[in-house]
């Protein structure tokens, strides 16, 4: 019997090399989430209602790009493979070798959210809900960039006609779960926040946002685990449950807390 796969687009992941220095995808789509995402966030803070002054955001980007930075290394260092770390710690600042964890860069971006809000006195779940809007965009583009770096490849799937060979995959035909992932915590969830944020009775409770993406990502990335094959020093942790759907869990479960505490409490009027 032959198995038919649609050949993997073979795409060098340097965009641009300058003699000795190069430019990778995978930057360029850091660099691309965080510039497209800084002038949406613009576009929404300046909705009514104002909790603060949308330039304030300006001075957020370096905050935020240090969280995805140190926060998604820390994150992969922690929850995927800390014995290996543990062994070769200088590898821990290597990140031009891979090794992002989207949990983490979470995490690290709620900090410097906190940090920043105490600094500036800005409503922490107000920026919250515009930085979550924003960050599908980001999770966009990630996501096409390990499609183009062949890596976080589906699990195998010989009998599904879009089924693709990456080349770190073995022979078989696999699911290009990156653009699944590209889809849905990208694309799908970037209108479902969008749709939120655009509503004056939304914005004017902070924090149903951040708990929409909260529950829409961890349901989004905990499904497509199914199609995703673990990682290869992980696998699964229990039965078939992954790594991705342990971390998604509290996620989706703060989410729910959130959106009920934000609208539990009266409306915030501002005049924008």
């Amino acid at each position: 019997m032959i198995t038919l796969a649609i050949p993997f687009p073979v795409i060098d992941p340097i965009a641009v090399a300058i003699g000795p220095f190069a430019i990778r995808w995978y930057a360029l789509a850091y660099i691309a989430g965080i510039m497209i995402g800084w002038r949406y966030a613009l576009w929404l803070a300046a909705r009514p209602p104002a909790y603060f002054t949308p330039k304030l955001l300006d001075d957020f980007v370096l905050y935020a790009t240090l969280g995805v930075v140190l926060g998604g290394r820390a994150g992969y260092v922690l929850f995927y493979n800390p014995a290996y770390f543990l062994q070769n710690p200088l590898e821990i600042f290597m990140v031009w070798n891979g090794g992002m964890s989207f949990h983490g860069g979470m995490l690290g971006v709620v900090a410097a959210i906190v940090l920043f809000a105490r600094q500036t006195k800005a409503p922490i779940l107000a920026i919250g809900d515009i930085v979550a809007a924003a960050a599908p965009i980001g999770l966009f583009f990630g996501r096409i960039a390990n499609f183009i770096n062949g890596e976080l490849f589906g699990r195998a799937a010989g009998d599904v006609p879009w089924a693709m060979v990456f080349p770190r995959g073995g022979p078989e035909p696999r699911h290009p779960s990156q653009l699944y992932e590209a889809a849905l915590e990208g694309g799908v969830l970037f209108v479902i926040l969008l749709v939120l944020a655009r509503r004056p009775g939304v914005r004017a409770r902070p924090g149903i946002v951040v708990g929409a993406f909260l529950i829409g990502y961890g349901v989004f990335r905990s499904t497509v685990e199914f199609f995703r094959e673990p990682d290869a020093h992980l696998g699964f942790v229990f039965a078939l449950v992954t790594m991705g759907q342990v971390l998604s869990l509290p996620m989706i479960l703060f989410g729910v807390f959130l959106i009920w505490w934000a609208i539990s409490r009266p409306a915030t009027t501002i005049k924008g």
